[in-house]
């Protein structure tokens, strides 16, 4: 009789009716422990408790710690063959609902993500599945019996799965932590959103650092090794990855001295727009009319670059206007300045300033100078607001509008 024969025929025992109760009553004290822990939590998203209690951490694990001590306690005097089914699928549950929780909080709109979530839960459901059928030790030792050599070590393919196994879930552990420390620290202790994300990045990376050096280690990995593979990684970015370490080092430079912030409106190589996030090797650059562009963080370090909010988010824009040489100055001023106040997102302070620019035998150049509050909402719009609320105010006044020199030239 094999294991899974045997575990059919412990299935069909009253016995298991304790059991069902057991587990249910295991069950129930989860959720209810996860219940009251999660009414205080600020965020119903969390790693640990989930939209709805039942997605998150806290609860599988509780579950699976309960379910445990019930079957240390029932198999002193019976057969436990439903706790032997629950306790595997408990175990994978876990396993899934931490690796989704924590890509969720670290990448929330990543697809690469969700993808991967998928493929834990296939494989937590395939093992569990060897586990209940008896398939799990037979599969272990065939795969341990598969052995390859590379130059003087003996690997087999199990030790290769329990590293990757092992360092995946020391990565996620690793995330999971620079997740908690970001919304707990360093939401507090960095008000600029710029300082914040460097912190994030940095400790972030570290931590997988570290965590990979553990998870090596404890798999009796060499870890003097590494160096031969730093040396050959530093003879890379010296030769072929020269452009690509210098965008991952011109990012934190850039971030640690704030010379451009998110939320900064700048303009670089002819592309204006206002920063939407400042990668490790390139900074996000959207423009009013939606348009995004993808900027190297090398380009902004090495060329010029015109950051039009660092002392103040209001920006400078001018209009010009040429009228007859029999209008009244003061009176085209007062029309103008009240043009461009009429307009929203024009300042009244610094108010509007229409000067005459210019005296010609063709008529008089106004330059109308006006600050908007926040360039992001389009400076096209705004100009095209204040020119259409002048345009009404000169031809209510009788005002003429008249050609440039320029164009009286080119029409000659």
């Amino acid at each position: 009789m094999n294991d899974l024969q045997e575990l059919l025929l412990d299935l069909q025992s009253p016995a298991i009716a304790l059991e069902l109760a057991g587990l249910a009553l295991c069950l129930l004290m989860a959720w209810g422990i996860s219940w009251i822990l999660g009414r205080g939590a600020t965020s119903r998203d969390s790693i640990l408790f989930g939209r709805r209690l039942m997605d998150g951490v806290l609860f599988p694990v509780l579950a699976l710690v309960f379910a445990y001590g019930l079957k240390l306690l029932l198999s002193m005097t019976q057969r436990v063959p439903v706790l032997k089914v629950a306790l595997p699928v408990l175990v994978s549950l876990v396993l899934i609902r931490l690796i989704a929780r924590v890509m969720a909080a670290v990448f929330p709109n990543s697809r690469g993500a969700r993808i991967l979530e998928q493929v834990v839960s296939w494989i937590a459901w395939g093992l569990v599945v060897l586990w209940v059928t008896g398939l799990w030790g037979p599969m272990m030792e065939e795969l341990d019996s598969l052995q390859f050599v590379l130059g003087k070590t003996h690997f087999s393919v199990l030790h290769v799965l329990d590293v990757i196994l092992t360092s995946g879930f020391v990565l996620v552990l690793a995330l999971w932590l620079s997740a908690a420390l970001e919304r707990r620290v360093l939401n507090r202790a960095f008000d600029d959103l710029s300082m914040r994300k460097v912190a994030t990045n940095a400790m972030r990376v570290l931590l997988l650092v570290v965590g990979s050096l553990f998870a090596l280690s404890s798999l009796g990995f060499d870890l003097t090794a590494l160096s031969v593979l730093g040396g050959a990684l530093g003879v890379g970015i010296g030769f072929g990855l020269q452009k690509l370490a210098a965008n991952y080092v011109s990012g934190f430079v850039i971030l640690l001295e704030r010379s451009l912030r998110i939320g900064d409106f700048v303009r670089v190589d002819g592309f204006e727009g206002r920063v939407t996030d400042i990668k490790t090797r390139y900074t996000l650059v959207r423009a009013s009319n939606g348009s995004e562009s993808v900027v190297p963080n090398e380009l902004l370090l090495t060329q010029r670059v015109e950051n039009l909010s660092l002392e103040s988010r209001h920006l400078l824009q001018t209009c010009t206007y040429w009228v007859g040489l029999e209008s009244d100055v003061a009176r085209v001023q007062e029309i103008l300045t009240q043009g461009a106040l009429s307009a929203e997102w024009v300042l009244a302070e610094p108010a509007p300033q229409a000067l005459l620019g210019e005296v010609a035998p063709q008529g008089l150049r106004f330059n109308l100078n006006f600050w908007m509050e926040d360039p992001v909402n389009g400076q096209s719009l705004t100009r095209s607001r204040v020119n259409i609320a002048v345009l009404a105010g000169l031809r209510a006044a009788g005002v003429l509008l008249v050609h440039s020199p320029q164009e009286v030239v080119l029409r000659q």
